[in-house]
């Protein structure tokens, strides 16, 4: 696992042992930031159960302001406080030791331009974000909300919480949504 482009290009990534996590396969993330290249310049970046940091990290390498971190894992948040240290973006990193839900209202930003959510697979966490994303101030119509899902996830509740489904890529076994606030 490396970052693939920007100031840390190549650079390797350490990522937690185990099966707790699933980084995102080099090929995967790279298809995932050519479609994300008009948010990245002077973004904020919110990497939700973010295993490694590899997403987040990879946004301030293209040119992102701030990523935030938002992990529970003891051994995954030392992982992406080594991975920020190597790539020497702790200072545009801010590390949240939470689960998800209680560390969504640790973010004091005006807006949030993108928000990557890699939740693990069938615990029905991506749509328990969703819901509590739609109360966030900081989530506003032009914030783009990444969902990496397994390939036959429903997303059909979306309108229920005043979002709207915009685009979906399929791989192998997985896929990612692409969401906005309704307008």
């Amino acid at each position: 696992m490396r970052v693939i482009a920007g100031t840390a290009r190549s650079l390797p990534l350490k990522a937690p042992t185990g099966e707790g996590t699933r980084p995102t396969t080099d090929r995967i993330k790279e298809t995932l930031f050519n479609m994300l290249q008009g948010y990245m310049n002077d973004c904020v970046f919110l990497d939700l159960f973010a295993g490694s940091g590899g997403i987040g990290i990879e946004a301030i390498s293209r040119g992102g302001r701030k990523s935030y971190f938002i992990e529970n894992s003891s051994e995954a948040i030392n992982c992406i406080q080594e991975n920020l240290k190597f790539t020497k973006f702790e200072e545009k990193a801010v590390v949240i030791k939470q689960d998800v839900l209680s560390g969504l209202s640790h973010i004091f930003e005006k807006e949030a331009d993108v928000i990557f959510i890699d939740p693990p697979y069938g615990q029905d966490l991506e749509k328990q974000t969703l819901f509590k994303l739609a109360g966030m101030k900081y989530v506003t119509e032009n914030t783009l909300i990444v969902v990496e899902a397994q390939s036959d996830t429903d997303f059909s509740y979306l309108g229920e919480v005043g979002f709207e489904l915009v685009k979906e890529k399929k791989y192998k076994t997985n896929k990612h949504v692409f969401i906005q606030r309704e307008v």
